[in-house]
């Protein structure tokens, strides 16, 4: 299909379903038909992801070419369901002929030899999954039809080791498929020249990348929910629970609603006093959080979809751009502690364009109901924060060497360069980039006689590669930059797996103790190997498991407010 014919038809699909192409979307197609690269910044719910998945499906529309030509690359697993489903309205609807396909930690084996034999034309994958993809021999071949790599959620990657995970990769990937084009989304932050550069590893040249803004804003209804009484509310510490009884309200009138807060253990707590107040929602109420296993979350997002939830209480989870259109209305419990991410839980509502975001913010004690003011301040006056991109993580460049090392191998002097054009690791001196080799190699000077820290070796053609298979599996499983502690299984008695507590949390268990998790009543039954086993029980002085690393800092922004 040609390029005339394509969008003609893409025209015509926009009037069958009562839409109008915002201008952003047009001058995105444009550039990316003119094979520029560049970063597009619009507000959630927006139509960003057309933006480019349509230029995207006219390359490959006209391509002729075998394999993989678009990666997708999404922050969050709950995110990737959704592009993929976006994708296939678009695909199913044209009458195209594309394959589109996701692939993350939840995706069984057989499914990924499957997408290695037979690759889908556009992968929808997160930055861990890309780079097991790379620890496999025969990646530069299955990715050297590639014609884009998309960045989605940019803003969010960025500022974290995720983001130079991308880094390392897209650079890598430029190195033997220079005709690639980069794009990313990002929602509004306060530095985006610098997200830009991040992106690309050097600052763009004009003309050859864009930025492209929706100019219309998206439109936030902010409403603070307050105490009857000043004087009974308190002035630090606790979750919010003395204000539930105004938030039962806000749910019964809502078709759906989001209730956020800031931890897994809010989360668990608001879950049960909810429960508590209005029994009425046993059944169209549910949890979601990292912790809870894939299959809850996979229905969870499900019945969210279908209109089936009245109310789900989540965590940052669900906080990005995951589209769920019965949303109604979002309650945040306590401060986010910063503009973005309030922004980013308000766009959950009214997600789509022209829609307004409704979000009640619940105070957890009269400090924050200063930051409630200061929120609504900055929303007002376009007040957003930067997101400082990691420089120099030495920890994600060795584990990117080795992932190198463990598929084809790689010269060293080669890979300097590439590493070179990258944002995070373009100061690198010589003397470092040496260290990092032999450390690998010999794992430091001081280790060099102890056979066990070898991992890499240099062949006759000087190309590193790993010593032995076993070091190669274990690396495959050990990729990513999220860290925590160490993880404990919760499984009843049939072996059906609820999700995971942490060690600290587990090992004070003891036979006969209760405990609430996703939404139940468990009673302790003994350890088996990594796993806790439980049954159910009634929900009668039970504890609520706590996860380590809840405490979220004050934005800087937010503090000057």
């Amino acid at each position: 299909m040609n390029r005339l014919r394509f969008y003609n038809e893409v025209s015509n699909w926009f009037e069958r379903n009562k839409w109008q192409p915002f201008a952003f979307q047009q001058a995105a197609w444009k550039a990316f038909g003119q094979g520029k690269q560049g970063l597009i910044n619009t507000p959630t719910g927006s139509g960003k992801t057309y933006a480019l998945l349509i230029p995207i499906a006219a390359a490959i529309s006209e391509s002729a070419d075998e394999g993989l030509k678009a990666i997708w690359i999404s922050p969050i697993r709950a995110l990737t369901i959704e592009i993929k489903s976006a994708a296939e309205k678009m695909i199913n609807e044209l009458g195209l002929n594309i394959k589109v396909s996701v692939r993350t930690g939840d995706t069984p084996l057989s499914v990924r030899k499957e997408l290695a034999s037979n690759p889908p034309d556009i992968l929808i994958t997160t930055p861990e999954s890309l780079h097991v993809m790379m620890s496999q021999k025969g990646y530069k071949k299955a990715l050297s039809k590639l014609k884009c790599i998309v960045a989605d959620e940019w803003h969010e990657l960025m500022g974290s080791k995720r983001g130079v995970q991308v880094e390392l990769a897209t650079a890598h990937i430029r190195s033997f498929n220079p005709g690639m084009q980069l794009w990313a989304i990002s929602a509004p932050i306060g530095n985006l020249d610098t997200a830009a550069e991040v992106l690309l590893g050097s600052i763009p040249k004009p003309g050859q990348f864009v930025f492209i803004y929706a100019k219309a804003k998206k439109k936030y209804d902010v409403e603070s929910i307050l105490p009857d009484s000043m004087e009974s509310f308190p002035w630090a510490g606790h979750i919010g629970t003395r204000l539930l009884e105004k938030v039962i309200p806000i749910i019964a009138k809502s078709t759906s609603t989001l209730i956020f807060t800031n931890t897994r253990s809010r989360c668990e707590i608001w879950y049960q006093k909810l429960l508590e107040v209005n029994p009425e929602l046993a059944g169209v109420m549910a949890m979601h959080h990292s912790a809870i296993s894939d299959e809850l979350r996979a229905w969870v997002e499900e019945s969210l979809h279908m209109g089936k939830l009245k109310a789900v209480v989540c965590t940052s989870s669900l906080d990005l751009g995951v589209d769920f259109r019965p949303v109604e209305t979002v309650v945040q419990i306590g401060s986010p502690k910063g503009v973005a991410r309030f922004m980013q839980r308000a766009g959950r509502s009214g997600h789509s364009p022209g829609k307004i975001s409704k979000i009640y913010f619940v105070p957890t004690h009269a400090l924050e109901m200063m930051e409630g003011s200061a929120l609504r301040f900055a929303i007002q006056r376009g007040i957003v924060e930067e997101r400082i991109p990691h420089v120099r993580s030495f920890d994600v460049l060795i584990q990117f060497l080795m992932t190198l090392a463990v598929s084809e191998g790689f010269k060293q002097e080669n890979i300097y360069k590439q590493v070179l054009q990258t944002h995070a690791f373009r100061s690198v001196s010589l003397t470092e980039w040496n260290w990092i080799i032999n450390f690998l190699i010999s794992g430091s000077q001081s280790l060099r006689a102890y056979d066990e820290y070898q991992r890499l070796g240099q062949d006759a053609n000087g190309i590193i590669r790993v010593l032995n298979k076993r070091v190669s599996r274990l690396h495959r499983l050990s990729i990513g930059t999220i860290v925590g502690s160490h993880a404990i299984n919760i499984r009843y008695l049939s072996g059906k797996k609820l999700g995971t507590v942490e060690e600290w949390f587990a090992s004070q268990l003891e036979t006969r103790d209760k405990f609430w998790f996703a939404g139940r009543a468990l009673e302790f039954v003994r350890f088996k190997d990594n796993d806790a086993i439980v049954r159910k029980t009634d929900g009668s002085k039970a504890r609520i498991p706590s996860w380590m690393g809840g405490r979220m800092p004050l934005s800087s922004e937010m503090s000057e407010l």
